[in-house]
Parts: C-alpha cells; sequence; structure tokens
C-alpha cells in the first residue's frame, strides 16, 4: 500500500495542477486481467476522487480478445467527450509515471453491485427506466466516429464461432449442450452486418455505474472491439446477467421491447433476429469461459475457490441454453 501511494504521489504530482498528495489509497476487487485502486488526489480548494486502473505486475500478455489499457482509456474519453455517461480519464501513464500500462480516470459515486441494484428501495425509480435508458446508451456507443477509435480487433461470427468451438474443444470436458448450440450458430450465421461499429463487449449489470437517477457510468472497457452493434443488445439479455429476475431479460431490469425502443429513439435499427442470435452466443461463451475457469482451478497449484465457484455455473448456462434452443410449447 505504502509503495503505489509514494508512486502516486510522483506521479499526480507531475501532471494535475495545485496536487499536494494523494491519501485514502484503497485497492478495489475486481476482473483477473486488471489491477483497480481507489484514492483521493489532494489539494489545497478540496480532494478529488480518482480511480487507477493497471495492469497487474508481472503480468503477461493481455487475453487475446482484450483492447488493452491505452484503448480503454482513449474510449473512455471519446465516450465522455459525446455526452455518454462514462468517467472523465485525468491521466494515460507513461514511463515517466513508473507504475505500468494503465490510467487514472475521475471517480464517479454510485452502486455496481447487481444484487442491490436490482433489489433495494432507494434504485427502485431508476430500474423503472433502466432498460430503456440502457438502449440509448447503447446506441450513442455504436454512434461514436470510427475514423476516431484506436486500433481495435474486428472478427465476423463466423470467426466468433471457430474461435469458441477452439475453446470448448481445448476444456476436454464435453458437454452436449454446448456442441448443440455449436451446430444452432453454425447453422444460423447471421453474416456480415449491415454496419460495423464499436461494440462494448461487456454491456451489463456490474460493468455499469447505477444512481437513484439511473446510469451514472459506464466501466470495464475492456473487450471492446469492432463488430455488430447487435451484439451488445443480445450480451445485456443473456440469463446470467439478469441475477434471478429470470422474467425481465434486460439485465433484470425490464423487457427487450424497452431496450429495442430506447435504441431506435436514439436513432439506431433494431434487428431483432441478430439480437438472438448475440444472445445465444454470448451464453455459450460465458459457458466456455465458466469451464475456462474450471480448468484453471483444477490444473494450477493455488486452487482459487472463486474459480471454482465461477466455473460450476457452466451447468446454468446449460440450463439457459436448452431454454432458448428447445424452449416449452
Amino acid at each position: 500500500m505504502k509503495v503505489i501511494e509514494e508512486q502516486l504521489t510522483r506521479s499526480v504530482a507531475a501532471w494535475y495542477p495545485g496536487a499536494t498528495g494523494v491519501g485514502g489509497t484503497l485497492k478495489l476487487s475486481g476482473g483477473a486481467s486488471q489491477e483497480t485502486w481507489s484514492f483521493e488526489i489532494m489539494t489545497r480548494s478540496g480532494n478529488v476522487g480518482a480511480i487507477l486502473r493497471r495492469a497487474p505486475e508481472g503480468y503477461g500478455a493481455a487475453p487475446s480478445r482484450a483492447a488493452g489499457l491505452d484503448a480503454e482509456a482513449a474510449l473512455m474519453h471519446l465516450a465522455h467527450q459525446a455526452g455518454l455517461p462514462s468517467p472523465r480519464v485525468l491521466h494515460v501513464f507513461d514511463a515517466n509515471d513508473d507504475l505500468g500500462p494503465g490510467f487514472i480516470m475521475e471517480r464517479v459515486e454510485g452502486e455496481t453491485i447487481a444484487r442491490k441494484i436490482l433489489r433495494d428501495a432507494q434504485f427502485a425509480d431508476a430500474r423503472s427506466m433502466l432498460a430503456r435508458q440502457l438502449g440509448r446508451i447503447a446506441a450513442g456507443i455504436h454512434d461514436l466516429p470510427r475514423a476516431k477509435l484506436p486500433l481495435l480487433r474486428q472478427r465476423t461470427a463466423s470467426e466468433e464461432i471457430g474461435e469458441l468451438a477452439r475453446e470448448y474443444g481445448s476444456l476436454n470436458w464435453p458437454k452436449p449442450v454446448f456442441e448443440l448450440a455449436l451446430r444452432w450458430l453454425r447453422d444460423n450465421d447471421p453474416g456480415p452486418p449491415v454496419q460495423v461499429t464499436l461494440v462494448h463487449g461487456d454491456f451489463r449489470l456490474g460493468n455499469l455505474i447505477i444512481g437513484v437517477d439511473g446510469v451514472r457510468a459506464v466501466l470495464d472497457w475492456e473487450l471492446a472491439h469492432l463488430g455488430d452493434p447487435m451484439e451488445d443488445l443480445g450480451w445485456i439479455c443473456v440469463n446470467s446477467w439478469r441475477f434471478g429476475e429470470l422474467d425481465k431479460p434486460v439485465g433484470g431490469l425490464g423487457t427487450r421491447e424497452e431496450l429495442f425502443a430506447g435504441y431506435e429513439a436514439a436513432g439506431r435499427a433494431v434487428d431483432a433476429a441478430r439480437v438472438t442470435f448475440y444472445e445465444v452466443m454470448g451464453t455459450l461463451r460465458w459457458g466456455v469461459m465458466c469451464g475456462g475457469m474450471m480448468q484453471r482451478f483444477r490444473m494450477q497449484p493455488d486452487h482459487a475457490m472463486e474459480r471454482a465457484m465461477i466455473g460450476r455455473r457452466a451447468s446454468e448456462t446449460e440450463i439457459d441454453l436448452l431454454r432458448l434452443l428447445a424452449p416449452r410449447i
């Protein structure tokens, strides 16, 4: 703790006018591939809440799907400039910061824990409008101009199916339902989209800061890429992100019709068949990711319990896939 606070103090003094130091440094829980810290930038006129996001020390190559921290910072800056709910990026690290790859953004107050957002009384008014609001925000993300975007990966649906098949095969964990889903995806591949846009890649509860007034920030642009914009609409409808509210497909908050209405009100068209395709793909992808967590739990020496807890959810995605592909009449 002391080391990073000293590093942050030196860094902040070089680029934040009037900074007198940092304090309140606290490591936050987060994903396996990035490290997140909350801290205060202290100035004579008051403190500024900030968040550090960086690659963990000693972390190797980024996952193949990852956009990279510089790209994340650039995308968040573009989103903020466009008036989308995104934290303001304060600084992107360079070699002089001695903090590794990463960036600092302004802290946005609000809630990220899905259980609280879906059940606490203080969010009742927000819940009634969130599905439609998320549609408008997704449309804004997809409207960000391609000419200003950083270099991002781009894959067709066919290439994504092929990658999923390879990842599933590498698990050596036969699951007939996954094989059924792969066959369905191949048979129902919608082909190239009408328009290739920026896709957030992980647009769901858990990656959103919510206040009593609705969405305050979209976080974790780590999986951003170029592709079919319907992918984001399908992903947020995956049953795993409903957190028990099964009859509300948009993140446990509302209906697909509300999501689509918000999206279309922002001037973009919805292709419902493509959204369904990406909901199936997203469900299978999460199942394969869970299987990968279980494999790492079994094979790596630390046997981290959180990996086993995520790994067991592969069976939940099998049920979800059967509901999508073989619904009861």
